[in-house]
């Protein structure tokens, strides 16, 4: 299997479903929950913006850098948003999870920890990686501490690393979870898990 052959992973709290414009109408609802836009410290589309985001997404997929997905709940079918595989390197058969965004009404709910789980048993027993990483904004704690939970190493913070929309630099947080840690915290994510 190759690294950006889409893919449906299916949980008991969420599915995620290979990218398309289809998922248009239901990630502008989901994004519009929370208006998750307004941090300034993420990158959470509009709901105006979302066909070009999607359109984005897929483009640096047929790029070959970028496997996109949308987030859907199992129980309602409700898409809640959207997560990738992205700075793909196959050739070192490594992956970075990120741009990763959920409407506010499930932070809390088990369903990012489970679409991680899904993403990291993908990557590590199926596509064989030998690291996947993780990549935050200093400023954003909620994001740090759910990436620290899932049991990754924090490799280190590269300064001035991006242009923010308003301007600002972001330094930002470099975390990975190696192979041979990845039993522990499938574990840990799977004990998380049983409590929803």
């Amino acid at each position: 299997m190759s690294f950006l052959d889409p893919v449906t992973l299916r949980g008991r709290l969420v599915t995620l479903e290979p990218l398309s414009m289809d998922h248009r109408e239901g990630l502008e609802d989901a994004a519009r929950d929370g208006e998750l836009w307004n941090l300034w410290y993420t990158s959470v589309p509009r709901p105006e913006g979302m066909a070009v985001e999607i359109e984005r997404r897929l483009e640096l997929q047929r790029r070959g850098s970028m496997l996109p997905f949308a987030t859907r709940r199992v129980s309602d079918g409700h898409l809640i948003g959207m997560t990738t595989y992205m700075n793909v390197d196959a050739a070192n058969r490594r992956v970075e999870i990120g741009s990763t965004w959920n409407a506010a009404s499930v932070h809390g709910r088990g369903t990012n920890p489970e679409s991680k789980l899904l993403l990291l048993r993908h990557a590590f027993e199926t596509m064989g990686c030998i690291a996947v990483e993780f990549r935050t904004h200093w400023m954003n704690a909620q994001s740090r501490a759910a990436i620290e939970r899932l049991g990754a190493k924090q490799d280190g913070v590269l300064r001035s690393h991006q242009i923010m929309r308003d301007g600002s630099l972001r330094d930002t947080v470099v975390y990975s979870i190696i192979a041979s840690e990845w039993p522990m915290v499938r574990n840990g994510l799977e004990l998380r898990l049983a409590r929803h």
